[in-house]
């Protein structure tokens, strides 16, 4: 009997926007660059999609980055027993991303967010780091005010 050979799966374009949103905070928080907007085209030049397929994680990178004081205050006040410097860097940038879209896109389900964090978690870091992130994220939800399961626009 031959073994089938299963199609691989691709990931949802949102799905492949949010990857590409995490890999450009982790670069972004490991060096800052001068010029964001140079250093973004940049970014997705380097990709194998066109330009305007990555549209939605280029809103999530400017949103994060423009709301980064807030999300970080989040993420700092969720992070018990951990010092901010201590989070794992990838986990950081999943994180980010979360927090920014639960705080800033009403578009976009809560629950949403919180279920694509997980499974960033999982594709970039390691198997510990789901828990880290569900637990921050966990904690955030309780402060939405609205619906957990639809976009409140």
């Amino acid at each position: 009997m031959e073994d089938e050979v299963k199609p691989v799966k691709r990931a949802s374009q949102r799905r492949e926007n949010r990857m590409c949103a995490v890999q450009f905070l982790y670069q972004w928080e490991l060096n800052k660059p001068e010029q964001l907007n140079d250093a973004v085209c940049t970014f997705f030049e380097t990709q194998e999609q066109p330009r305007e397929y990555f549209a939605f994680a280029e809103e999530l990178i400017h949103g994060t980055i423009e709301h980064i004081e807030a999300v970080d205050f989040e993420i700092k006040a969720h992070a018990a027993n951990w010092t901010f410097e201590r989070i794992a860097k990838v986990d950081l940038s999943v994180l980010r991303l979360a927090i920014y879209e639960l705080l800033q896109r009403r578009d976009i389900p809560p629950i949403v967010s919180i279920n694509e964090a997980i499974e960033l978690g999982k594709i970039f870091s390691n198997p510990d780091s789901k828990r880290f992130i569900n637990g921050i994220l966990d904690q955030m939800k309780n402060k939405i005010s609205r619906p957990l399961r639809e976009a409140a626009e």
